[in-house]
């Protein structure tokens, strides 16, 4: 790939961020002029300022960080909105960095990636633009349609397969998800293939019955490989808000959890969730989706979410 295709698509994906991140950055934008407009920087206006970040679910601990740093030289004087959001986008850029980390798969021949979720997350699409990514780099790629429960799910990851010449193994609905797992790892090794992408029927995290299948799953890819699964990808729905912080945390104990992907982020006015969750968990952010398509989804940027969120340009 060219340099000018590269700034191209780069330009390109920059433009749908800001677009899809439209909803937040507009509700915390516009709370903030309103706010700011005419006012000087007294204790009240900091504390609202406070309260609109944490409505905006970006979390206690970064919503109080960041009115330090607004308050911080500014107290009682005359501020711009633009001024609190290069703050806010430094602040928020500063939180997100450290879990800016792209989703290895060099390790092992295959890599094995268990892709795992509620209902509705958006798993078995965002295995599918991952797929068509790895099959654009040269990568020979199976995909495991282990959402047993859903025929929908089995159908729409063989169209997958289709679209981007990546193997599927596929059996009935109601079929044994762990079983299929383990047949698609074999079949992925036997067959050199570089990725196995695992999908799983979406749970919620408080349902134990289908946590402990999860678990099962975890369990036989083990007895191919004690190394596997290489990677347990959580795909998390940015609509639900503060639901994602418990998935978080429940996904993590049953399937060791090694990073993540926001989808759908297009679709709220709550992006900030993005931001707490890395607060708090400190897990790798790989992925983050704003669409449907397969250009929608890439590799996680600080800079660019933070200045969208706070609806300042690149």
């Amino acid at each position: 790939m060219n340099e000018i295709t590269e700034q191209t698509e780069a330009t390109g994906w920059w433009h749908r961020l800001r677009s899809g991140l439209k909803r937040t950055s507009s509700s915390i934008g516009g709370a903030i002029t309103d706010l700011v407009a005419k006012r000087r920087l007294d204790d009240a206006t900091i504390d609202e300022l406070e309260e609109i970040l944490i409505r905006a679910d970006l979390g206690l601990a970064t919503a109080a960080r960041i009115a330090d740093a607004i308050r911080d030289g500014r107290y009682d004087k005359a501020v711009t909105a633009d001024d609190v959001k290069a703050i806010l986008a430094t602040e928020v850029e500063k939180v997100l960095t450290p879990v800016a980390k792209p989703l290895a798969l060099d390790g092992a021949k295959p890599a094995v990636v268990l892709v795992v979720g509620v209902n509705g997350s958006g798993k078995t699409t965002t295995i599918g633009k991952l797929a068509a990514k790895y099959r654009r780099d040269g990568r020979k790629v199976v995909l495991a349609a282990g959402d047993t429960f859903r025929a929908a799910a089995i159908d729409q990851l063989k169209i997958w397969g289709a679209r981007t010449g990546a193997e599927v193994v596929a059996r009935e609905p109601g079929a044994d998800a762990a079983g299929l797992a383990f047949d698609a790892f074999s079949a992925g090794r036997a067959g050199g293939a570089d990725v196995v992408l695992v999908d799983t029927a979406g749970r919620l995290q408080n349902k134990a019955g289908l946590m402990s299948e999860l678990e099962k799953i975890v369990r036989v890819l083990k007895k191919v490989d004690d190394a596997a699964p290489h990677a347990v990808l959580l795909v998390l729905d940015a609509t639900v808000g503060q639901n994602a912080l418990s998935q978080v945390e429940e996904f993590a104990k049953t399937a060791g959890v090694t990073g993540l992907a926001m989808t759908k982020l297009d679709g709220t006015a709550r992006g900030g969730i993005l931001v707490a969750i890395a607060e708090k968990f400190g897990l790798p952010v790989h992925f983050i989706g704003v669409g449907e398509g397969v250009e929608d989804l890439e590799p996680f940027q600080p800079r660019d979410f933070a200045r969208a969120i706070a609806g300042l340009d690149a």
